[in-house]
């Protein structure tokens, strides 16, 4: 669990996560590190819970910012673009089942001490206290996936708003470790890529375009290897050494 939090929100997210099955982590390289960017899908509410419940790192998420405002301008977002357009709820199931949902909701992102995101220009406070935030050793975690059509298995893209936090991080002299791990809820995992510095990333593609790309193909293929992994979270034996010379498995 984050050790970061309020008393008050580890001792409700403790009762949370006495109702959950664990989740395993599943790493091909090292383990997660202070300071870094972790990039994961979504799977709805599954994976950013999965995280703050059952990961013993410090972390920001990355939320949008009406999730992170008033209950009002919470309700109607997530009645109306994350459980009918994102989910394909009948609307006004979603409005009134948001009437209980969403109360309990922002209690929680209360907690959670979300850092929102824009589309404007007010993104430039994001990425500043993302910045902040890596200065005292957290971890930023992102949910960049393209949802129009839903959260789905294979993801479409990415949103590169995230390349934007790792430009605006070099800049000021932190080059700043990539992480991308896919979770999948059918067996509790998060099979996480081995890390790479955004510097490495910039010299084999070039552009933000073709990162963002790229990281989201290793999204996708974090999510093959979460669908062949063994009963014990163990990694499939065919894996190539270029995708894991220290493959470990770690349950929390």
């Amino acid at each position: 669990m984050n050790p970061n939090r309020k008393n008050w929100f580890k001792l409700y997210a403790g009762l949370l996560k006495k109702s959950k099955k664990p989740s395993h982590f599943v790493y091909l390289g090292e383990e997660f590190s202070g300071g870094a960017v972790i990039l994961s899908n979504h799977v709805g509410t599954a994976g950013p819970l999965s995280f703050e419940l059952f990961l013993d790192k410090p972390t920001r998420f990355w939320g949008a910012h009406e999730m992170n405002s008033s209950l009002a301008s919470m309700y109607k977002y997530q009645s109306r673009v994350f459980y009918h357009e994102k989910r394909g709820w009948n609307l006004t199931l979603a409005r009134l089942f948001c009437l209980l949902a969403s109360p309990l909701t922002w209690i929680f992102y209360r907690g959670l001490n979300l850092i929102s995101t824009y589309k404007d220009m007010r993104l430039a406070h994001t990425l500043r206290e993302s910045w902040e935030a890596i200065g005292q050793g957290m971890n930023i975690v992102i949910f960049p996936e393209i949802s129009d059509n839903g959260y789905l298995d294979t993801l479409e893209g990415f949103h590169g708003g995230f390349a934007l936090l790792l430009e605006f991080c070099k800049k000021r002299g932190a080059d700043i470790p990539v992480f991308v791990t896919y979770y999948n809820k059918e067996n509790q995992a998060h099979v996480v890529d081995k890390p790479i510095l955004y510097s490495e990333l910039l010299s084999r593609f070039g552009t933000r375009d073709a990162i963002v790309e790229y990281l989201c193909g290793r999204c996708n293929r974090m999510g093959e290897l979460s669908r062949r992994l063994g009963e014990d979270y163990s990694l499939p034996k065919d894996i190539t050494e270029a995708e894991s010379t220290q493959a470990t498995a770690a349950t929390l």
